[in-house]
């Protein structure tokens, strides 16, 4: 037995979405460790004229969220599931315990198994990372096509298989030697736009997961140049300008407040002059490495144009969590000796200070559980059907939203039961009411990631870095996470109603009561 999702599509389409030709099409972009700040529309300095021109011409979530960590997001994103249901808790291990076994369970339905008997064509290129091997890549969840990694990232050019051969890339379920000139970030889009060419007649679902920003720092030397001495004045500077002109556009409020530079980095003037050279690099290849996301996006927008689809597809673009602050202060170089950093032959990460200043004006980073590790850039653009141009949405929402959104969308089923086994039913909810308009969606939200934890509801957030004690924040007057007011709010039952304030004595009642 499937259950139908109730379409309000019809609102937003001028005819019926049940005839497959006026279906749109729909293409979800993730990107890889990329920070809140670091797109132009969300007051970074990186260059990102076509992701910009997409938020001009539709929306901005200021608050979307993530599950904090690459596999455990894309295990939520692709089921409209909190990872621990889908089997990713984690990443990508194997572990006796039902939550955490490092790929995509069958109680899960993937956007692909959905939408296809809807008509969908279903593609995918990029990285995977939600299980591999037989029975559990993209081929075997419903996929029609697939080119990419099927397990993590970490290589832009064929030589950094040097130091990560255990990469493989596959072109359906055939592993390939990739071509000589790879760029991941080109190739990943190219092959979409190959797969999109191949499909005649009717609507096409395009999940493009790219590698970057992801460590290694790797770059062709044209994008490098165009960053060249505009890191020198170094993060604290950076932070200070992107926090600016976040008040200028709206994305935070004016009455926020930029939390202290991490406690682990250091003032930009106290590094030797010879390490601030070393940095800055780091951070020119870093945003090198946004740039060329972007420059495909501008490619692949075009391809849409030209085939008279663009204003009948739907554009999603988010990242999968917080900027990696992996290992710590000053990065990591692991790479050829030698080698410069963004070559082929290096293997370099940006470090804990440029993090920081890409999840301005957010603390911590990837893996917490604070705003700078789930909270992400979130752009949605649809000309036919999103008539709201450059507003922003300020509800909260979250990538279990992404499913029921879709499916509506596609006037999709979704499944109660699969292959005799019970399907778990959606977690999120339709965001096609809050495209129209900046509606409210009442309920509560969680995460849980290595042990660190949080919970909203409404404007009221909890939080904790593994066993560290709690955490209350009120959003919506400290939407930096700056004031803890865990000692200062009276205790509330945790089964009180959405809109009430959890006491700092009940919070962890109150998380895990669902």
């Amino acid at each position: 037995m499937n259950l139908r999702i109730p379409s309000l599509a019809a609102l937003l389409l001028t005819t019926s979405c049940l005839h497959a030709a006026e279906k749109p099409n729909i293409i979800v972009i993730l990107a890889d460790d990329m920070g809140w700040s670091d797109l132009g529309c969300y007051g970074g300095e990186i260059e990102t004229p076509h992701l910009d021109a997409l938020a001009e011409n539709g929306l901005r979530f200021t608050s979307f969220y993530n599950a904090a960590r690459c596999c455990p997001t894309r295990a939520s994103l692709l089921t409209g599931l909190y990872p621990h249901q889908a089997g990713v808790g984690h990443m990508a291990a194997s572990t006796p315990f039902p939550g955490y076994q490092g790929k995509l369970n069958r109680s899960s339905a993937t956007l692909a198994e959905v939408l296809k008997p809807a008509g969908y064509a279903t593609l995918i290129t990029g990285k995977w990372h939600v299980g591999s091997g037989a029975g559990h890549e993209p081929l075997d969840r419903g996929f029609d096509r697939f080119w990419g990694t099927p397990t993590g990232g970490g290589v832009y050019f064929k030589e950094a298989l040097k130091v990560r051969p255990e990469i493989r890339f596959k072109n359906g379920r055939e592993t390939i030697d990739p071509p000589d000139d790879l760029y991941v970030t080109d190739d990943f889009t190219d092959r979409a736009i190959e797969f999109i060419e191949a499909e005649k007649g009717k609507p096409f679902f395009l999940y493009l997961a790219h590698i970057a920003p992801h460590w290694p720092l790797q770059a062709k030397p044209d994008d490098i140049a165009k960053y060249k001495g505009r890191y020198d004045t170094g993060w604290d500077a950076v932070r200070e300008k992107r926090f600016a002109r976040q008040k200028e556009l709206g994305v935070i409020p004016a009455r926020s407040i930029l939390p202290p530079r991490d406690e682990r980095a250091k003032a930009w003037e106290q590094m030797p002059e010879a390490k601030r050279k070393d940095l800055a690099r780091r951070m020119e290849v870093y945003a090198a490495q946004v740039d060329s996301i972007d420059q495909n996006l501008g490619k692949l927008v075009a391809k849409l144009k030209e085939l008279g689809q663009f204003d009948n597809t739907l554009i999603l673009f988010l990242s999968d969590n917080g900027c990696s602050a992996e290992p710590g202060p000053g990065g990591f170089s692991r790479g050829r000796k030698g080698a410069p950093i963004g070559s082929p032959e290096s293997y370099d990460s940006a470090g804990l200070e440029w993090a920081n200043a890409c999840n301005t004006p957010f603390r911590k980073f990837k893996i917490d559980t604070h705003e700078g590790g789930i909270a992400t850039p979130f752009i949605a653009h649809w000309p036919k059907g999103i008539t709201a141009k450059g507003q922003l949405r300020r509800q909260p929402a979250h990538i279990i939203d992404i499913m029921p959104t879709l499916a509506e969308i596609a006037g999709a089923e979704y499944p109660q039961q699969a292959a005799g086994k019970k399907i778990l039913p959606m977690e999120g909810a339709s965001l096609l009411p809050v495209f129209a308009a900046d509606t409210a969606i009442p309920r509560d939200l969680f995460w849980e990631h290595q042990g660190n934890k949080a919970a909203r509801r409404g404007d009221w957030k909890i939080v904790t870095r593994a066993k560290e004690p709690w955490k209350l924040y009120d959003l919506q007057t400290d939407p930096t996470e700056t004031t803890d007011l865990a000692n200062k709010e009276p205790e509330k039952p945790p089964n009180s109603p959405p809109s009430g304030k959890p006491g700092p004595t009940a919070a962890a009642s109150w998380s895990s009561a669902r």
